[in-house]
């Protein structure tokens, strides 16, 4: 009686019947890893269900004492998240549909369309990456003080102290790494399609919107997912342009749980805590379609 060898994907011959080769040691890196990103969390989180006096007794490396929500209670009341929760809503969304918009544009334009400066385009954008956005600081302060604005835009008259100033500068710098992104994306897409479209006598815009834009929709999930967490945490760019308190972001909500001479740690973790939860819940939410996008055409040659 003859055996029939079968085919492994790496083209090795196997016989019916065999186990797939297990991956241990990257089951084993990836569990040691998850673990690793997964402590600092926890511990933020149970050190914020302890009250400080139990801390203060047991120590922080203990497990003694009760546990209860005062913390996050009296953070959520003596930071004003609930303010500042709106103002990052008020830089988030308008910054990230900004981003992904003109990426789109800039990606269909450097991967659709056959021009000279495609590729040098495509390159200057993702190079802007290259360079640490704290260099820019000092020259984008200035630039942003002396562009005057009328007073029913800006009470400074200038774009500092304005939700606009700090929406510009994070779509300028995201804009690079959506544009990359979405290029790659959209050159895994069938050429046909918009070969066909323009013999049908469809223009640039209608190949643009109504063809390849809801292709990318598994794409668009994915960058919204990490656009909306870059964009959220961002603590530096609104702490350079606000000055005034009640239009700062949420991330600096936590300054105001600090006191002068005492810092109750406890407080500040619950605070911590309650920033991390919307973007956890927008993660989770939209998990499924952010792992499609990230794996989607993995396996196009």
């Amino acid at each position: 009686m003859s055996t029939t060898l079968q085919k492994t994907p790496t083209g090795a011959a196997a016989r019916p019947g065999s186990k797939p080769k297990r991956h241990y040691g990257t089951h084993i890196f990836l569990s040691v890893m998850a673990v690793m990103w997964l402590i600092p969390l926890g511990w933020s989180l149970y050190t914020a269900l302890r009250p400080v006096a139990a801390t203060n007794e047991h120590g922080y490396f203990s497990f003694a004492g009760p546990f209860n929500f005062d913390n996050f209670i009296q953070a959520w009341n003596q930071g004003g998240f609930a303010k500042y929760f709106w103002n990052s809503v008020i830089i988030t969304v308008p910054a990230v549909i900004l981003t992904l918009l003109l990426a789109s544009m800039m990606a269909f334009a450097v991967s659709r369309v056959s021009w000279k400066f495609n590729i040098t385009l495509l390159i200057m954008f993702t190079a802007g990456n290259l360079l640490p956005p704290q260099v820019l600081a000092a020259p984008l302060f200035e630039m942003m003080k002396h562009f005057e604005v009328p007073y029913s835009v800006s009470d400074s008259g200038n774009m500092l102290n304005t939700y606009i100033a700090v929406i510009a500068v994070d779509t300028a710098f995201q804009i690079g790494f959506c544009t990359f992104v979405l290029s790659n994306y959209m050159k895994a897409l069938s050429p046909d399609l918009t070969e066909a479209a323009l013999v049908d006598g469809a223009g640039i815009w209608r190949q643009y919107w109504e063809i390849i834009m809801p292709l990318c929709r598994p794409a668009f999930a994915a960058l919204g997912t990490l656009e909306v967490i870059f964009i959220y945490n961002d603590f530096f760019w609104p702490l350079l342009f606000i000055q005034s308190g009640d239009r700062l972001p949420i991330t600096t909500a936590i300054n105001n749980l600090q006191g002068q001479f005492f810092n109750d740690y406890n407080l500040l973790a619950a605070g911590a805590v309650i920033t991390v939860i919307p973007t956890l819940i927008i993660y989770l939410v939209l998990q499924r379609q952010f792992v499609a996008g990230l794996t989607l055409g993995s396996s196009k040659g």
